[in-house]
């Protein structure tokens, strides 16, 4: 099996997964409990903040991070503990994530003022347009850091820095969960208030995530319980998770730049093999992650293609997976694309794991399609 989808989950590092082992076998403590084995596994979890709250470049001393049980929780938590002002005006980019767009489309049909942030052609938001919808109205405002779909990384910085000169107290949340241990980030550096990550994303393992919260925010509860993650995500602590994506982030963190070169030159090997192939359109731009290709074959149906692939045991998606059942591509959509261009939509993601045998096999099973459709 060849696998080429990624950006919908990466397979768990071994140490991770033996890490996860043997803390459930002999650190299965609740960390709430008021025993020794239980503060020592409390303390390794506040350890485990500190860890994250580093890597990102934030403020140890003021900021915080609470454990969830993934990005869709953390999003989740955001948005909706965000929602003080009924009257103020709240943004998000047209590329976000069902995990942020459906809570956007809650928002609006609970009667708050939501708008969209159209694309540019290149996938990345419209900042001249972003910056004319900015007014001291606007009160939150929701961008990804790297598109799911399409490997566009959005310029945080250069967003923090529209939105706060038009209303210095909007609160700033990105989505960073293709983003994290890829690409350095620094949320003080680019003014981020709450940023949502993912471990399954990153060689950890799915049902753990996490949510940065600057010292600048206070969220509403949204989840109520024993007060847990300072009381804004009650819930048994899920100490084997979190730890584990505290490993699996170290590994992808230690070895983010040889990962971001090797995988960099995979995506220019598989670039170069298709380049020939008229079937084939490029949507991701030399700009976008490495790590995210996104592919039009015009006239043909993805899901065609799809199958075809995974019938020689290769493993690639038509969109995120959190959505693939659904028809279209609104995030093509706000690119540009039309109908006929998307319907042959397909998404290659790599990690540091493949190879360029990988590339080799899949560019001769499209060329083989190709030859198939034209013959």
């Amino acid at each position: 099996m060849i696998y080429l989808d990624n950006a919908a989950t990466t397979r768990p590092y071994d140490e991770v997964i033996d890490l996860f082992d043997n803390l459930c076998k002999n650190s299965y403590f609740n960390p709430s409990a008021i025993y020794n084995e239980a503060f020592d596994l409390a303390k390794q979890i506040d350890e485990a903040r500190g860890f994250f709250l580093r890597a990102f470049h934030a403020d140890i001393d003021k900021d915080k991070v609470i454990f969830t049980s993934g990005a869709t929780e953390s999003n989740n938590i955001a948005i909706f503990g965000s929602t003080f002002n009924k009257k103020g005006k709240y943004l998000f980019s047209s590329g976000e994530h069902p995990a942020v767009f459906n809570c956007a489309m809650n928002l609006k049909m609970q009667g708050y003022d939501v708008d969209f942030i159209p694309l540019s052609h290149n996938g990345e938001v419209d900042y001249d347009k972003l910056a004319k919808m900015c007014d001291s109205n606007v009160c939150f405002v929701s961008i990804m850091l790297v598109s799911n779909e399409t490997g566009a990384i959005n310029d945080i910085e250069k967003v923090s820095r529209i939105i706060k000169t038009a209303s210095p107290r909007c609160i700033l949340h990105i989505d960073a969960v293709q983003g994290f241990g890829k690409i350095d980030i620094n949320v003080k550096k680019w003014g981020v208030d709450l940023m949502s990550l993912s471990s399954h994303k990153i060689g950890g393992l799915k049902g753990c995530g996490a949510l940065y919260i600057s010292s600048r925010v206070n969220l509403k509860t949204t989840i109520f319980g024993g007060g847990q993650e300072y009381n804004l995500r009650s819930g048994t602590v899920n100490a084997p998770a979190i730890l584990s994506f505290r490993l699996a982030s170290e590994i992808s963190l230690d070895n983010m730049k040889q990962n971001f070169d090797k995988v960099q030159q995979l995506k220019q090997y598989l670039l170069d093999k298709i380049k020939n192939n008229n079937n084939i359109t490029v949507v991701s731009s030399d700009s976008a992650s490495p790590y995210i290709v996104s592919l039009l074959f015009r006239g043909n149906r993805g899901e065609t293609i799809q199958r075809y692939l995974n019938s020689k045991g290769i493993l690639v998606s038509t969109g995120s997976a959190c959505s693939s059942r659904k028809m279209g591509n609104r995030i093509l959509q706000s690119m540009g694309y039309n109908n006929t261009d998307i319907i042959g939509a397909l998404r290659v993601s790599f990690y540091s794991n493949n190879t360029t045998s990988d590339i080799d096999a899949l560019c001769q099973e499209l060329d083989n399609y190709s030859t198939n459709i034209n013959a």
